[in-house]
């Protein structure tokens, strides 16, 4: 198997000692993401959150998500995204092929910025602009890795089997290559390609020796392991204990923190993918989610938001994280920051942090709407009466990518002037 540590993908270890364990202790059966970032946030005092601008923007977003009618069905919407059949059956090849699609992408869904940021030399992908399209655009951030795989599979590569990507004589690297190649007007690859390579062959290996060779088969396991009850929160301690390069953890302080970006987006891709039509059930406490079908449902609520580049460059600008003069410096000028410095997991923590407080603002708000009267609320949309991070990153995320573009004004509400992400090339996000 993979010697892990021999590509990059682990965090150099810290000694466990009497205090580290006390902690696991004190965070059993809870979301030590949120513990986590909430030590390094208040002891690292480098970026803050303001509140008044979290109530701020926590009405602006609760508003938008009604006017929009953001849920987690929007998933659907993007025009590169593989759709479930609404039926969900664990035998249905067609729901097992999307879910190892998801589970692919969730596995390199990590460095996306680009040092040609802004230019057609970047590196990008071209492909349809939808799966119905014969018209053709070249997609860059994460996007070009969703377009390279959908293209792939037109090109009858089975690139999201992990029987096939896993096996370096049916796909070898050279064919990897091939997958990731870039448009033509690009001057640069994807970045980490041999990191990528290695995270393919390790969770394809893990998969096909333990799971059956795919992600349903994960699932399956899952299920048997918490008699049908497990929630989002138990799959993602589930995916982080399996998967080596799903363990997005560090230390400071004398205290390991974990953030899990990849193992909980996995984790919210595969609940919002397989989210049950509402249409389907009378009243929203009767929708049954297929892949939780236990007494607590998913709980989406017990999940963070993602903590990556792009969230934290957006809740600036709304506002609800300030930063001190020498961090916008240093961003400004697109300064390296590495990854597990303090700089940058005051930035990850802070931002799950903040999005917290943000989803207590909002429940408020929601819970508030209710004491007056009958209608609708911003939820997880599993029961309509929580709101959950997933969703406002969802949110917030589309809303980033909105505004980088220029498609989209934020107007409403007094912002900061938009800053460059930070820069960190890592695995982790």
């Amino acid at each position: 198997m993979l010697d892990v540590q021999t590509q990059g993908l682990s965090r150099t270890p810290s000694p466990w000692n009497e205090k580290d364990n006390l902690f696991e202790e004190e965070i059993l059966g809870k979301n030590p993401v949120v513990e986590g970032t909430e030590f390094v946030y208040k002891r690292s005092k480098i970026v803050e959150l303001n509140p008044k601008g979290i109530s701020i923007a926590a009405q602006h977003i609760y508003t938008k998500l009604h006017t929009e009618s953001y849920t987690p069905r929007t998933w659907r919407t993007h025009p590169l995204h593989i759709l479930p059949e609404d039926s969900y059956s664990p035998s249905e090849p067609w729901n097992k092929a999307v879910l190892n699609w998801i589970f692919l992408i969730s596995s390199l869904n990590f460095s996306f910025w680009s040092e040609k940021e802004g230019t057609s030399e970047r590196y990008g992908v071209e492909w349809q602009t939808s799966w119905d399209s014969k018209e053709t655009k070249v997609w860059t951030g994460y996007w070009s890795l969703v377009a390279a795989l959908d293209r792939a599979l037109q090109e009858n590569i089975p690139i999201t089997d992990p029987n096939f990507y896993s096996s370096e004589i049916l796909c070898p690297d050279s064919l990897i290559e091939y997958i990731f190649r870039a448009a033509g007007q690009s001057t640069e690859t994807i970045p980490l390609l041999r990191e990528r390579i290695a995270i393919m062959r390790e969770v394809g290996f893990i998969l096909c020796h333990s799971y059956g060779g795919s992600f349903q088969g994960f699932l399956d396991e899952f299920h048997r392991r918490h008699a049908g009850e497990g929630t989002a929160l138990d799959l993602v301690k589930m995916v982080t204990e399996t998967f080596p390069s799903f363990r997005d953890e560090f230390f400071f302080e004398g205290r390991k923190v974990c953030i899990w970006k990849r193992a909980q987006i996995l984790v919210a891709e595969t609940w919002a993918a397989f989210y049950p039509d509402p249409s389907t059930s009378t009243t929203a406490g009767a929708l049954k989610h297929p892949l939780f079908p236990g007494k607590r449902g998913p709980a989406i609520h017990e999940l963070t938001m993602f903590a990556d580049y792009r969230v934290p460059q957006i809740l600036h600008h709304l506002q609800i994280l300030t930063y001190p003069a020498s961090l916008v410096q240093t961003l400004g000028a697109g300064t390296l920051l590495e990854s597990g410095s303090r700089e940058e997991l005051s930035l990850r923590a802070a931002s799950v942090v903040a999005v917290e407080r943000v989803r207590e603002e909002m429940f408020r708000l929601m819970v508030h709407e209710q004491e007056k009267g009958p209608g609708d609320t911003a939820g997880d949309g599993q029961s309509g009466n929580e709101v959950s991070s997933v969703l406002i990153d969802f949110f917030l995320w589309d809303l980033a990518k909105r505004v980088e573009n220029g498609e989209e004004k934020i107007e409403g509400i007094e912002t900061s002037e938009i800053i460059p992400a930070h820069r960190t090339r890592s695995i982790w996000y």
